[in-house]
């Protein structure tokens, strides 16, 4: 097997993963920001389960979501012709659930911090509250809207616990970097291994690197 082909599987997972987190992260962030309903709390606490639920019990309970056996995995396999555990999509649901508050919550942080007052000035003016969503809440989001896209993707780039429980590990399918570092370990062959870690290393630290350098040039434009 190729040695690039399990790194590309995992920027490839990263980025789908990251586009997806984005495009529902930022409509369940602005809604948990605005909501006055009183039960939101709930949704609250299931978007930041992740974070503390082993990755080992979120995966375990996926597979058995999204098996074989399952409503859902038979519904799947039924339409698409294919099983959804042990594929390419069950990763990218596994990694959606599981890095999803490391999307939401910057989000979130980023939309309450926004002047309430210009808020007001813009539906005083009778701008609706899409206008004003797209026209004032989002530039001045902008800062934590790269952060929660960045560290949703890093996240996803390094996870093993929920990709190994329901995708396993085939090349070229669910074979991703970090599960390659695990079997390369297992094998004993230290210098693949030793390869993998490096690059997933350099990934980490150039994104991260990048957000930080991304927000203070944000912070002095202010």
């Amino acid at each position: 097997m190729n040695f690039a082909t399990p790194l590309l599987l995992s920027l490839r997972l990263s980025l789908v993963t990251m586009v997806l987190l984005f495009i529902t992260g930022i409509p369940l962030a602005y809604w948990l920001v605005f909501s006055r309903t009183k039960w939101k709390f709930i949704i609250e606490s299931v978007v930041a389960l992740p974070l503390v639920l082993p990755p080992t019990v979120l995966g375990f309970y996926l597979l058995m979501a999204i098996g074989g056996n399952s409503i859902i995995g038979q519904w799947y396999e039924a339409i698409f012709n294919s099983t959804l555990a042990f594929s390419f999509q069950g990763l990218i649901l596994g990694s959606f659930l599981y890095s999803l508050p490391f999307a939401v919550q910057p989000f979130q942080t980023s939309f309450s911090s926004v002047d309430k007052k210009l808020l007001e000035a813009s539906w005083s003016l009778g701008r609706s509250h899409v206008y004003t969503f797209f026209s004032v809440i989002l530039p001045l989001s902008r800062q934590g809207i790269i952060t929660g896209c960045v560290l949703s993707f890093a996240h996803t780039l390094g996870e093993f616990g929920v990709v190994l429980m329901i995708g396993g590990n085939i090349p070229g399918v669910t074979r991703v970097a970090s599960v390659a570092i695990y079997d390369e370990v297992q094998s004993l062959d230290y210098g693949n291994a030793n390869m993998y870690s490096a690059i997933l290393l350099f990934f980490s630290f150039t994104i991260l690197a990048i957000v930080y350098f991304t927000n203070r040039r944000f912070i002095r434009t202010l």
